[in-house]
């Protein structure tokens, strides 16, 4: 009813698990990164859990978008099943032959077996992920442990990934269950978003859906957080009757009242907390919508811009802008070498703006003994590399210009635009910033930029070196050492905290965080107390 009415080209808070509309949260990063690793592990059983709507249905569309092309899966929704119909739907889901009229739990674990076997011998990985296995019975349980009896040499031949509900972590913690906890080869339970995340979930889904305006002042998001406590799917729930709210009163924006009336709609009154507004308000806005619905315009009228005006001096702290400007003082054709200069000067290099071109600035970093690194993502990825960064930002009039991100925290970013340091709300981030960035950063005294299990020589005692001092082990560092299991452990154990794929290969992400983490030197958009 509301998209074309606030310029959306689709519904963003469908409660449908779009991998598209995935916030990328930490929390969803590292348990995308456990299965990633499980399903690389070599056999056994993988664990995700958390509460309901927190994100994990999602958080496996995204992992089976990136799964290797040599893997086989089969995903079970419903696991309501006996043992008997759970192998009868594993077969069907891998195109597995059984015998017509079958109902012999032998044969079908014979059929499996066969299946997989040939797999292996084909060089295939073969994958079940079962959703909503806290509703799994012990006896079905069981017969998934069986069915990871069969290995190699090497590895396991069926990796299982379990998808459920606190409650499942509770059932496998049962002393009849212990064999099955023990084959769990990486566990992750997935927490709500807190408060910060929150409001950059909710810009994310709307600016995947086009948005082009604030539609949810950052004013409203801690109040947003305590009605859904972070969990995605009571948000989207609650977002989306709000924009209804907003749609049927003809207003731009949703405010306070709209958000509690949404609140007083959809959530139980266990979760309302004070929402005070009475029911006659209540009454006026259902009636308001049922007018609205009766009268539909031919082409209902999309909002204007909103009209962002700048703080006086005066004005408190709290209040920051929502929005970033290009200074009217700085000619707009300059902003790249601007932005470029401020990001120099963070690393104390110089920067040659004389016969500065666009495109060279790379040029130039490597001169003063730095690298580029070009991508783009969202903020918790520059949070995690913790490094200062050229953003591409789009203002209110469409135009596109290059500023500085020098510094973040809960509330609010600051930029150097235009040669000027302007701090804003978070809002302005994910409302302007196209997702493109570009970092400097020191490359370490090593001789390859990648290295794995089984290298040798002193790139190794650079990592050894690097992981002990995060470790409090500084006493470890060696001018020569192996690339064996301990390290390819240790290096695993990084990735994991850092939100990478957990492959144990030390490539040019891994390194940079971990240049990032131990480089006291250089700059960093965040401190944490006491370093």
């Amino acid at each position: 009813m509301y998209q074309s009415y606030f310029g959306l080209s689709e519904a963003p808070f469908s409660i449908a698990p779009d991998p598209r509309y995935l916030y990328m949260s930490q929390r969803h990063q590292e348990a995308l990164a456990h299965l990633l690793y499980g399903v690389n592990a070599g056999g056994g059983f993988v664990l995700l859990t958390g509460e309901v709507g927190a994100g994990k249905t999602t958080v496996c569309r995204c992992f089976l978008e990136q799964i290797p092309e040599s893997c086989d899966v089969a995903y079970i929704f419903n696991p309501r099943l006996t043992v008997a119909e759970l192998l009868a739907t594993v077969c069907a889901e891998f195109g597995i032959a059984v015998p017509a009229g079958n109902t012999s739990v032998k044969v079908y674990i014979d059929c499996i077996n066969a299946y997989l076997l040939n797999a292996h011998a084909q060089g295939r990985h073969t994958v079940l992920i079962i959703d909503e296995a806290q509703n799994l019975s012990a006896d079905v349980l069981e017969q998934l442990r069986l069915l990871t009896n069969l290995e190699t040499g090497q590895r396991k031949l069926l990796q299982i990934i379990l998808l459920g509900q606190p409650e499942l972590a509770e059932m496998l913690a049962k002393p009849e269950l212990r064999q099955l906890a023990q084959r769990i080869i990486a566990r992750y339970h997935l927490g709500p978003l807190d408060k910060r995340e929150v409001a950059a979930y909710v810009q994310h889904r709307l600016v995947v859906a086009g948005a082009q305006h604030t539609l949810f002042p950052a004013a409203l998001m801690g109040r947003l957080y305590r009605l859904s406590r972070g969990i995605p799917r009571i948000i989207n729930v609650l977002c989306d009757r709000a924009l209804l709210g907003t749609y049927a009163q003809g207003r731009e924006r949703v405010d306070g009242a709209t958000l509690k009336q949404a609140a007083h709609e959809v959530l139980p009154v266990a979760q309302r907390g004070s929402l005070i507004r009475p029911l006659l308000a209540g009454l006026l806005l259902a009636s308001t919508a049922l007018a609205a619905a009766r009268y539909q315009p031919e082409e209902p009228t999309p909002p204007q811009p909103i009209t962002v005006v700048k703080p006086a001096a005066a004005r408190p702290v709290a209040a920051l802008p929502d929005a970033l400007e290009w200074p009217d003082a700085q000619p707009l054709e300059r902003n790249r070498e601007l932005a470029y200069a401020a990001l120099f000067k963070a690393w104390g290099a110089d920067f040659q703006s004389a016969d500065y071109h666009d495109g060279d600035e790379c040029r130039q970093a490597e001169a003063a003994g730095l690298r580029c690194y070009t991508a783009r993502g969202w903020l918790d990825e520059l949070r995690r590399l913790n490094m200062p960064a050229v953003l591409l930002m789009k203002d209110a009039q469409g135009r596109e210009f290059d500023a500085a991100l020098s510094g973040v925290d809960e509330r609010s970013a600051t930029f150097v635009v235009g040669g000027e340091y302007r701090t804003v709300a978070l809002g302005a981030l994910a409302q302007q910033w196209s997702g493109h960035y570009t970092l400097l950063w020191r490359m370490p005294p090593v001789a390859s930029a990648k290295l794995r299990s089984g290298d040798y020589g002193p790139d190794i005692g650079w990592l050894a070196g690097q992981l002990a001092q995060l470790e409090g082990k500084s006493d470890e560092v060696t001018s020569e050492r192996l690339f064996d299991e301990a390290v390819l452990d240790r290096v695993k154990q990084f990735q994991l905290a850092h939100g990478l794929v957990t492959d144990g290969r030390v490539g040019l992400q891994t390194m940079m965080h971990l240049v990032s983490a131990t480089d006291s030197a250089a700059p960093k958009l965040y401190r944490e107390q006491g370093k």
